[in-house]
């Protein structure tokens, strides 16, 4: 932890430097008048582009491909933080180097907004049964620090207060362009309408309301939008990606009892779990999108939230019917 800390601040100087040394990159851009806005994941991104569209300078720092529990940030993203007018962040333990970063600027100017600051409730890091918990090293009298989940966009219903608040601020930041924003946010809300409506009718009607994740399990806000019980091999947030021998029988065991047809694994990550799980039982398997991030091929194909969602209700109604 000690060596992260060192190496950090030895970029973020490094990344000082570049931006204020005569030769930067910020002053060789022109500048065309629109607001400059960050974002660290995909999800944020894909919100920030239907409700601004090309109004806005709009960035992503995790690059499609790239998982957010491995990702350090470069001098040149931070320097693109240092330029915004507005950072875009989770606001949770994955991404919180992103707190460094903004801590480090002393420059009243940026505005920032983390997701997990958008919705009414955020819950806490959930081990159901069979499910393995992180190994914690803590010292000897220290009290365990609360862990939330902070996938919160998996919820359509949030991801309309997320964008609701996106839009607030945009109209704040940028009065000239208030009714482009507004109008574009209610289009856009109208369809995660549409979409939690989908998935409510889905679920209420399906044979069964229980899936099987062998994988991280990022997806707490959506099963409890919706009524859906789980098991996995590891909470949202967990850094671990091998399962023990005993999770893995424990899915297995559960697959077979409950006659469970379709076995999840989220977007790019090991499918080696999930491939043992489908080879012993004879279940299925299909992925559920998280929409954390993107493959680059899906974003070159320009999907977004919506698309992955829609997705995500096809291949439960395999799992669930």
């Amino acid at each position: 932890m000690i060596y992260w800390k060192k190496l950090f601040a030895c970029l973020l100087s490094f990344g000082l430097i570049l931006v204020f040394s005569g030769c930067g990159m910020a002053e060789e851009k022109k500048e065309d008048g629109r607001l400059k806005v960050v974002a660290t994941v995909f999800a944020e991104y894909d919100f920030l582009r239907n409700i601004a569209g090309d109004a806005i300078h709009l960035s992503m720092l995790m690059m499609p491909g790239a998982d957010l529990h491995a990702f350090d940030p470069t001098p040149k993203d931070i320097m693109k933080v240092q330029e915004a007018d507005l950072f875009v962040t989770v606001g949770g333990e994955s991404d919180a180097w992103s707190e460094k970063i903004i801590d480090s600027i002393d420059d009243k100017k940026l505005q920032t907004i983390r997701l997990m600051d958008c919705v009414d409730t955020v819950v806490e890091e959930e081990i159901v049964e069979g499910m393995e918990a992180e190994e914690e090293h803590e010292e000897h009298g220290e009290e365990e620090e609360k862990e939330f989940d902070e996938h919160v966009w998996t919820s359509p219903k949030n991801a309309v207060q997320i964008i609701e608040k996106l839009t607030d601020k945009l109209c704040q930041l940028d009065g000239a362009n208030a009714e482009l924003y507004q109008a574009n946010a209610k289009s856009y809300i109208e369809k995660l309408h549409k979409l939690d409506k989908a998935f409510m009718e889905l679920i209420q009607n399906a044979k069964r309301k229980e899936i099987i994740v062998a994988d991280r399990f990022p997806f707490r806000y959506f099963a409890d939008a919706y009524g859906l019980k789980y098991y996995a091999a590891f909470p949202g947030c967990s850094t671990q990606t091998g399962a023990s021998v005993e999770t893995i029988a424990f899915l297995i065991r559960k697959a077979q009892e409950d006659s469970i047809p379709v076995i999840f694994h989220m977007e790019m990550s090991s499918e080696a779990m999930c491939n043992t799980i489908c080879d012993e039982t004879g279940a299925k398997k299909a992925q559920l999108n998280a929409v954390h991030n993107i493959s680059r091929q899906d974003f070159d194909k320009g999907k977004g939230y919506l698309e992955l969602m829609r997705e995500n209700i096809e291949v439960l109604k395999e799992a669930l019917y």
